[in-house]
């Protein structure tokens, strides 16, 4: 009876333990860089619902069924209205959508934006959602609910179209 491994024995256990360990790490590699796609993707999908979430909910809060649209150009409008939706923790906070140099920018203030461009005393709250190629918005013909499309198309290739009705009181 034999007390201990030969030398054979164990240079095969530890070549077939190395063999193991370097798939095990090819593996550990492929999930890291895996987890980073999906990563990376979780978080262009969440910007872009956080952006929808945003119009929509400014668009079907808005209060008073006034809702001004300034056309700009063939791509671009301008919008005020007056919003129960706030993401700065107004009350009632005046909602501007601006495209500037190519970016969509919404404007939050406690004061009423009147006219474009904007007064220089004018005080409000910036979020940029991102660059834009085009920002329209249309207002429907049917004078018994007032519902707007919304179609704004980003740089990134991604787009917003979004139809909504402007929720009663």
């Amino acid at each position: 009876m034999r007390k201990a491994f030969t030398l054979i024995e164990m240079l095969i256990s530890v070549t077939i333990l190395s063999i193991m360990m370097v798939f095990l790490y090819k593996s550990y590699a492929s999930l890291n860089s895996s987890n980073y796609f999906l990563k990376k993707e979780l978080n262009i999908i969440k910007s872009q619902q956080l952006k929808k979430r945003v119009v929509f909910l400014d668009f079907s809060l808005a209060l008073d069924k006034k809702v001004n649209i300034i056309n700009q150009d063939s791509h671009v409008d301008v919008v005020f209205m007056q919003s129960s939706n706030s993401l700065h923790r107004k009350y009632n906070p005046y909602v501007a959508y601006i495209v500037k140099e190519s970016k969509l920018y919404r404007l939050e203030s406690l004061q009423e934006f009147k006219e474009y461009p904007l007064n220089q005393d004018s005080v409000f709250s910036i979020d940029s959602l991102g660059e834009v190629d085009s920002f329209r918005v249309y207002k429907s013909n049917d004078n018994l609910k007032e519902a707007y499309l919304i179609h704004a198309e980003f740089k990134q290739g991604e787009e917003i179209l979004l139809k909504v009705k402007v929720l009663e009181d």
